[in-house]
């Protein structure tokens, strides 16, 4: 259940609350270049010089399979997969268009296996739709469009409309949402009003997400579909990129939010790419994610043959490695009450059903850790690695020759050595 003070959502959010670290998947065209997802935008690539790449989009390794148990293995319990990015490229045999997967030289529906997969492993099912289509013979060139700078293409197709790019975008998403099953949720992408730009008239977005709901009752809805201000217009923030420092507030009430986040700079697959962060890095990612009331998305760019390359999985088994022993601490859990103190270069997590709280150290101290404020608080502490004991001891205050008397706190006692793990979570069993 939502806590009393979260917006409340008009999608069913008890799942989303309890999983909190789902699978991003961006693929498409994009990944034969293998220089970033927006490649066409940002080379100005006209569709006549992108289309090698659609007559040549053959995944012949492509195991659906495959990557839903490595999700699973991670420890993920949801995933979102791009079934249209901004280059229009469609990954099922959409009815109302060519420019799909079953006309490439692969020749097959990629969506519906990979649902079937993920559904298979027990992940909830997401969509990633994008309202932008560069693609589309209707979609007014505009500051986003790849061939913004060209003067003549722009005179040339001035007479494009919007709004029958809006019949075909509806379209497609009704297809989206009666031909798979059970969608959890979805995530548009994206809106920008404003000169020269698009929002929600270009896109018809209260007609768009008034059918989402009515297709998929429960469905949870992001936030990008320039309807804040609507109260069934979002049901989730996305801060994408970027490191939040406290629980996302909207109009100072806190709110349902899930950051979504790369392995490395890029949301397809970059084969020269090389900011990756690491296992360690991604971890204490998910943790302050957690620790701050939010979701971690997590994105993976397939190669262009269908696989997850060998970056992405080996960072995958590490977090899998992680979560298999310290997943109770992430599942369930969120902002811990402001009445518990963080100690130094740790982050806290809690859940409110078994009234547990856990310790992520970040920085491992030399054989105690000092909780002030926690005396008369704590019916047991253990390491939730192997569940070892940790003694604790209880003082109202304490002095001795090299300190001033300290206010009260409870002491526990740790082991010389950190544990072999990548971060250490001490699990208390709260009175």
């Amino acid at each position: 259940m939502l806590p009393a003070n979260i917006r409340p959502a008009t999608g069913d959010a008890d799942w989303f609350i309890h999983d909190r670290f789902g699978l991003f998947i961006h693929w498409g065209l994009y990944a034969l270049p293998a220089r970033h997802e927006w490649v066409k935008n940002r080379e100005r690539l006209s569709d006549e010089a992108y289309q090698k790449y659609f007559d040549h989009f053959d995944p012949d390794l492509y195991d659906p399979v495959a990557w839903a148990r490595a999700a699973k293995a991670a420890g993920m319990k949801y995933f979102v997969i791009t079934t249209k990015h901004h280059e229009g490229f469609c990954l099922w045999d959409s009815a109302h268009t060519d420019y799909k997967a079953t006309n490439t030289p692969y020749g097959r529906d990629l969506l519906r296996p990979m649902v079937e997969a993920f559904r298979a492993e027990g992940l909830k099912i997401g969509f990633y739709h994008s309202v932008i289509d560069w693609h589309h013979p209707e979609f007014p060139v505009d500051m986003r469009h790849p061939m913004r700078d060209n003067s003549e293409y722009r005179e040339a197709t001035k007479g494009r409309d919007v709004q029958k790019y809006a019949d075909y975008l509806h379209a497609q998403v009704r297809e989206l949402l009666t031909g798979f099953g059970k969608i959890d949720m979805i995530f548009y992408d994206f809106s920008y009003p404003g000169a020269d730009g698009k929002g929600r008239d270009d896109w018809r977005s209260e007609e768009l997400i008034a059918m989402t709901r009515e297709l998929q009752p429960g469905i949870l809805v992001n936030d990008r579909l320039d309807l804040m201000d609507k109260a069934d217009g979002w049901d989730y923030r996305t801060p994408e990129q970027v490191v939040v420092q406290d629980w996302v507030r909207v109009n100072g009430q806190p709110v349902l939010w899930e950051t979504c986040q790369t392995f490395s700079g890029s949301w397809g697959y970059h084969r020269d790419e090389s900011s990756w962060k690491s296992v360690d890095q991604l971890i204490r990612m998910l943790i302050d994610t957690v620790s701050n009331g939010g979701n971690l998305l997590l994105n993976v760019g397939p190669t262009a043959r269908g696989e997850f390359d060998d970056r992405a999985l080996e960072r995958l088994r590490g977090m899998g490695e992680w979560m298999r022993r310290h997943g109770r601490s992430i599942y369930s859990c969120t902002q811990a009450p402001k009445e518990f103190p963080v100690p130094d270069n740790c982050r806290l997590t809690y859940n409110p059903a078994t009234h547990r709280l856990y310790i992520h150290i970040y920085a491992w101290p030399y054989r105690e850790l000092h909780l002030p404020g926690m005396v008369g608080k704590v019916a047991y502490a253990q390491l939730l690695n192997d569940a070892s004991e940790l003694p604790m001891i209880e003082r109202e205050e304490w002095q001795d020759r090299f300190e001033d008397k300290q206010q009260g706190a409870l002491i526990l006692q740790l082991p010389v050595q950190q544990p072999d793990v990548t971060v250490p979570v001490v699990e208390l069993f709260l009175k």
